[in-house]
C-alpha cells in the first residue's frame, strides 16, 4: 500500500430523531449538551466507534481491515500477535505478561506490524504501551467533537416492563399490591430523547502523519476511501431502541493539491454553511426572525450551502454525500 500524498479536511453532518445519539454517563446517560449553551454534543469516540464497526461488519477478516479496539477484547492479546510474528519459536512470547522490544529496530518493526493489521491503528492512532509493549501511534486521521446546529431540548420518557425479573420479584409485587383492578408487574424505567437535532463534526486527514519515513502508517488512498464509506453507512448498522433513527446527511470533502496543504482547515469550513428553512426562505441560524418559529423537526427544516466563489488555488471540494 502506497501512503496518501495529499491532504484532507472534511465536514460531516448527521442527524438524530427521537433518539439518543450519544449518552453521557456521568448524567444519567442523557444526551450531551453543552450545559453553557444546550448545543448538543457527540463525543470523537462515539463517531470513531462507529466507524469500527462498519468496517469490521463489512471487511470481517479481510488481511490489512481487522480491528484493533472491539467491543470486549483484550489488547496486550493483539499485541502478542505482532511479538509472535518477529519472534517465532520465543517461550517468552506465549506466557510473559510484560513484553519489551529489544532495541529500536523491533520496536519499529512491532509499530509497522500493527499498522499493517489493523485499519484503525493504522487510522485513529493507539497507545499499544500496556504490559506487552508495541509503542505509540499518532493515526493520521482525528475527528473532532460533533455539536448540533441549534441548542436541543433532551426529553425524559417514561416506560414499563411487564415482566418480572425473577419470582421474588413477582412475589413482591403481588404483596405489595391491595388493588383488584390490576395484577401484572410493571418496572418503571426512564428513556432521555432528543426529538430532533442536526450535528455538525470536523475531521482532518494528514498525509505526513500516514507517509512519514519513520512515524508514518501508511495510511493509504484506499483506506481514505473506507473511511468515507464507513461515515457514509455507519448508522445503517448502529440501530438501536436508543439511536432508532440517525443517518448522514452531508460528507464535504477539501482535498488539497499538496501533503501540507494548501488553505487552512477553518477557512474551508467556513464555507459550509447551514441555514434554518423556514416559510420558503434561508435564514441565518440565531436569525430573531425565527423567534416565534417552531423547532426544527426534520432535515428538510435546514438547507447546507457550500460557497464555492474565490476557493483557493490548490483546494477541490468533493461531495461524498
Amino acid at each position: 500500500m502506497t501512503a496518501i500524498a495529499n491532504r484532507y479536511d472534511f465536514v460531516l453532518l448527521f442527524d438524530c430523531e427521537n433518539g439518543n445519539p450519544n449518552g453521557d454517563p456521568d448524567a444519567g446517560n442523557m444526551p450531551r449538551i453543552d450545559p453553557e449553551t444546550n448545543f448538543g454534543l457527540v463525543s470523537d469516540v462515539s463517531l470513531k466507534r462507529k466507524v469500527r464497526n462498519y468496517v469490521e461488519f463489512a471487511h470481517a477478516g479481510e488481511e490489512g481491515r481487522h480491528i484493533y479496539v472491539q467491543d470486549g477484547a483484550i489488547l496486550n492479546d493483539k499485541h502478542r500477535q505482532a511479538y509472535k510474528a518477529l519472534r517465532p519459536g520465543d517461550a517468552k512470547v506465549e506466557k510473559d505478561a510484560k513484553l519489551n522490544p529489544k532495541d529500536d529496530g523491533e520496536a519499529k518493526k512491532l509499530n509497522e506490524f500493527m499498522c499493517r493489521n489493523f485499519f484503525d491503528v493504522r487510522t485513529f492512532g493507539a497507545v499499544m504501551s500496556t504490559g506487552v509493549n508495541c509503542g505509540q501511534v499518532r493515526g493520521p486521521v482525528q475527528i473532532a467533537f460533533a455539536q448540533s446546529i441549534e441548542p436541543i431540548v433532551p426529553q425524559e420518557i417514561s416506560i414499563t416492563r411487564m415482566a418480572a425479573t425473577n419470582e421474588a420479584e413477582k412475589k413482591q409485587k403481588a404483596e405489595g399490591d391491595d388493588s383488584a383492578a390490576r395484577t401484572d408487574n410493571r418496572t418503571m424505567g426512564r428513556k432521555h430523547i432528543v426529538p430532533y437535532g442536526l450535528y455538525r463534526a470536523h475531521g482532518f486527514v494528514s498525509a505526513p502523519l500516514a507517509s512519514h519515513p519513520t512515524k508514518g502508517t501508511g495510511f493509504s488512498d484506499s483506506d481514505l476511501d473506507l473511511l468515507f464509506e464507513a461515515m457514509n453507512n455507519m448508522f445503517e448498522h448502529d440501530r438501536s431502541a436508543a439511536r432508532g433513527e440517525m443517518a448522514t446527511r452531508k460528507l464535504i470533502v477539501f482535498r488539497h493539491a499538496s501533503a501540507l496543504g494548501n488553505a487552512q482547515a477553518h477557512d474551508l469550513f467556513a464555507r459550509v454553511k447551514t441555514y434554518r428553512n423556514y416559510l420558503g426562505e434561508h435564514h441565518e441560524i440565531g436569525d430573531p426572525g425565527l423567534d416565534n418559529a417552531p423547532p426544527a423537526r426534520s432535515f428538510a427544516d435546514y438547507a447546507i450551502t457550500i460557497d464555492r466563489d474565490g476557493l483557493p488555488s490548490g483546494i477541490e471540494i468533493i461531495e461524498k454525500v
